[in-house]
């Protein structure tokens, strides 16, 4: 199917709804939080669980979001060492002011998902970033690994 000038479609990025009043929340496997504003440190583990209405400010090693579900979620000014999204399914997600040492995308699904703030070091799959944003410097960055996917070999 051919491609139009228009594509691919811009994420539609809208501002969080967060209430006015946010409670102070510790991470945990599987918690159900609403209107929470969670710190994570060293390593987080919110598998399973579900935020709705939050912020999250993280300066971690990982934060382990396997089967999570967000919901109003607001991920701003954060250092993950390593943001791991396997089979992740992501829409309409964005990373502002974000600082991550590698990202693993192997097998993500994203729709309308803008990664422009996301200051990643290295990905370890660019060919599951299909249905992302990125900026020409970032796609720059992960040439070599673009062109080895589709079996070109790149030498100076």
């Amino acid at each position: 199917m051919p491609r139009t000038p228009d594509s691919p479609v811009a994420p539609r990025v809208s501002p969080p709804d967060l209430p006015e009043h946010l409670d102070d929340a510790r991470p945990a496997r599987g918690a159900d939080l609403l209107a929470a504003r969670l710190r994570l440190d060293a390593d987080a583990d919110l598998a399973y669980a579900t935020l709705e209405q939050c912020t999250l400010c993280a300066e971690a090693d990982t934060v382990d979001l396997t089967g999570a579900t967000l919901l109003d979620v607001e991920i701003v000014d954060s250092g993950i060492r390593t943001i791991d999204m396997p089979l992740a399914e992501l829409t309409r997600v964005r990373f502002t002011a974000t600082r991550c040492d590698e990202v693993d995308p192997r097998g993500m699904k994203a729709v309308d998902v803008d990664l422009r703030g996301l200051d990643a070091v290295s990905y370890l799959d660019a060919n599951s970033l299909r249905g992302a944003t990125l900026t020409s410097f970032q796609v720059q960055q992960l040439a070599p690994m673009l062109a080895a996917g589709i079996g070109i070999l790149v030498t100076d």
